[in-house]
């Protein structure tokens, strides 16, 4: 019998409806094959009493600050970036006792602007950390220690985990069940709920810029071209050719599109194909290797354990027995 993964979704003061509603929606999407929950959810307030929302009305929860101390994940939902937290160094009454009380092992998510909790507590010192990229330089500015990155939609580092705005907190919980289940349960979840399992690049394609000059081709179809392709020796030059590019103007718009280098996205996409058939086949390291484009086990190893730092034997052992448990 699967034992729920338990999650306490913090609702404080100017709490965004949208971002609150997210984990219970992911997550309670995730279930086993005999349809038992994987996470359970429990919405909670510092005081177990109403909360205002940032859209004109309040919300009633079931559970107080005791759901922190319960929970082996903890999110911070997204909170009026207008608000005091944002604009001022005040704290909520109580938040602090809270924290504490969070066990050692637990997560602690935010959401967008909720980062600017977390950083007030010490949570982010000395850790990289995101939010909305509008709120990115005050952020910078407000909290010298912590490493902001504005152009990615959420940052992992272990226990800590923040994302940016609004949508960017469906990646991150489906980032979490990905980690806690793999990449099959993840992708099922994401049909389910009807949004895409993983999403290419970063903030950087959405913060505002100068449309790109009318005319100019695109580089999905390189893209849709290498994702068919991953086995083969693939390089810059190859999906510029395909795009009928110069390097430099692939290059430049492929990061416009995408928010990362072609070389970054490229390696991304070989290391999800490699997970994907280290969990549903019996390939070998060595040929799951071949197969993704990483080459040899000696390569596939290293970049696994980059991205999620286990072994591929590791890997597959832990998202074998989630999947099927």
């Amino acid at each position: 019998m699967t034992v729920p993964h338990r999650v306490a979704v913090l609702a404080l003061d100017h709490v965004m409806a949208f971002e609150l509603g997210v984990p219970d929606r992911i997550f309670s999407a995730a279930t086993a094959d005999d349809l038992t929950p994987r996470y359970e959810v429990r919405v909670c307030s510092l005081d177990g009493g109403p909360v205002r929302t940032s859209s004109g009305f309040a919300i009633t929860v079931e559970h107080g600050p005791e759901a922190l101390a319960w929970a082996d994940t903890v999110v911070v939902a997204t909170i009026q970036p207008e608000g005091p937290v944002c604009d001022v160094r005040e704290l909520p009454g109580g938040l602090a006792q809270a924290f504490a009380a969070i066990r050692p092992d637990a997560r602690i998510v935010s959401f967008c602007s909720a980062a600017f909790v977390l950083a007030e507590l010490g949570l982010l010192d000395g850790r990289s950390a995101t939010t909305h990229w509008v709120l990115a330089e005050r952020m910078r500015r407000r909290f010298p220690k912590v490493r902001v990155d504005p152009d990615v939609l959420f940052v992992d580092e272990g226990r800590i985990l923040t994302s940016a705005g609004a949508g960017a907190a469906v990646d991150l919980c489906l980032h979490l069940v990905r980690l806690d289940y793999g990449a099959a349960v993840a992708n099922a979840v994401a049909r389910r709920c009807v949004v895409p399992p993983w999403r290419e690049g970063g903030q950087a394609q959405f913060i505002e810029r100068p449309v790109p000059e009318a005319g100019e081709a695109g580089t999905a179809g390189a893209r849709d071209w290498a994702l068919a392709n991953l086995d083969r020796p693939l390089s810059v030059d190859d999906l510029a050719r395909r795009a009928n590019m110069s390097r430099r103007s692939f290059t430049r718009r492929f990061r416009e599109e995408t928010g990362q280098s072609p070389a970054q996205w490229l390696t991304r996409q070989r290391v999800e194909h490699a997970r994907h058939l280290l969990e549903s086949t019996d390939l070998t390291v060595d040929q799951v290797a071949r197969r993704s484009g990483l080459g040899t086990g000696v390569s596939l190893r290293q970049h696994l354990r980059a991205s999620v730092g286990v072994s591929p034997s590791a890997y597959r052992r832990t998202f074998r027995t989630a999947v099927t448990g």
